[in-house]
């Protein structure tokens, strides 16, 4: 794609694609909350008639290039002008399309969750140092990745103590003991690797998976950048972020069963598709066992 091509897609498309809608619409322009920093009241115009926006909080605007920078910046990804085209490609024109894959207990997506956020701090929770002990997470390791989160269920109007995983949305994966579940937005999680531009990317199922793997690295972290699904259903997410990136081999972490071989094969294919991506799949460093969480109890000879 280039700039010419990228300047003809509608930002109120790109916007929509990220699941990001209008506050509020006029007949030539639309309000949103900014997706290119944090804000309370919704500042950011975007004009239809010329395809352009401001952000009257920072004053920063542009067309769907500059935004397309701007946004990969304040979601800490590379953002030059190579970046954003390949990003916009992606979003909105060349994306590999996909057939969903969901397990019968997933949870669907919806903008109805009764969850809300109360409060977020470190890890101090005895329950859930516990939980993680239990889990074979170390406690350096789990704070490094983790908060814990004050919950309220609007619907039945109780509230509960979990472990949060941030996604790329801002939302959060939440386990406890008893409790497993999201603070909606739902997406996947996207951890940079210790070496810059680096030709591997690993893929796991769940944020316990990735933290069983990189505690088995003695908590050094991987070289390659990772992305976490935190469903299934998000693989088409993690699509996005691979395609024409350059990367060279995709490592799957899916689990042992008929829903995460399903994933497998469709990664395989959508790595046929791009030049010079190898799929390799890691489920033999595992097996038998259901997924790496339950191959690193094993190994610690922990159970829940």
């Amino acid at each position: 794609m280039n700039i010419d091509q990228a300047k003809a897609i509608a930002i109120v498309e790109i916007l929509a694609r990220l699941g990001i809608h209008p506050k509020r619409t006029a007949a030539d322009k639309l309000l949103y909350l900014s997706p290119v920093r944090k804000e309370k009241t919704p500042s950011f115009w975007v004009y239809t008639k010329t395809n352009r926006w401001h952000d009257y909080g920072d004053g920063r605007g542009g067309d769907p290039v500059d935004f397309a920078s701007a946004y990969l910046q304040f979601t800490r990804e590379s953002h030059t002008i190579s970046d954003a085209l390949r990003w916009i490609g992606n979003m909105g024109v060349a994306s590999h399309d996909i057939a969903p894959v969901h397990r019968p207990h997933d949870q669907l997506i919806n903008n109805d969750s009764p969850l809300m956020l109360k409060s977020k701090k470190q890890i101090q929770h005895v329950g859930l140092i516990h939980y993680l002990d239990k889990r074979g997470i170390p406690h350096n390791i789990a704070r490094r990745h983790l908060k814990e989160l004050r919950v309220h269920n609007t619907r039945t109007n109780k509230y509960f103590t979990a472990l949060g995983f941030p996604n790329e949305e801002g939302g959060f994966e939440l386990r406890n003991p008893f409790f497993k579940g999201c603070l909606r937005p739902k997406a996947i999680s996207f951890i940079r690797g210790k070496i810059p531009k680096p030709e591997g990317i690993h893929l796991f199922e769940g944020f316990m998976d990735y933290l069983s793997a990189i505690t088995q690295l003695r908590g050094n972290g991987l070289a390659d950048d990772a992305i976490i699904l935190n469903s299934l259903s998000c693989l088409k997410q993690a699509i996005a972020y691979m395609q024409n990136y350059g990367y060279r081999v995709a490592y799957s972490w899916m689990d042992n069963d008929e829903a995460g071989a399903k994933a497998t094969t469709l990664l395989t294919e959508f790595c046929q598709t791009q030049a010079d991506l190898r799929h390799t799949p890691m489920n033999k460093v595992y097996t038998p066992h259901k997924d790496v969480n339950a191959w690193h109890m094993h190994q610690l000879k922990l159970t829940l």
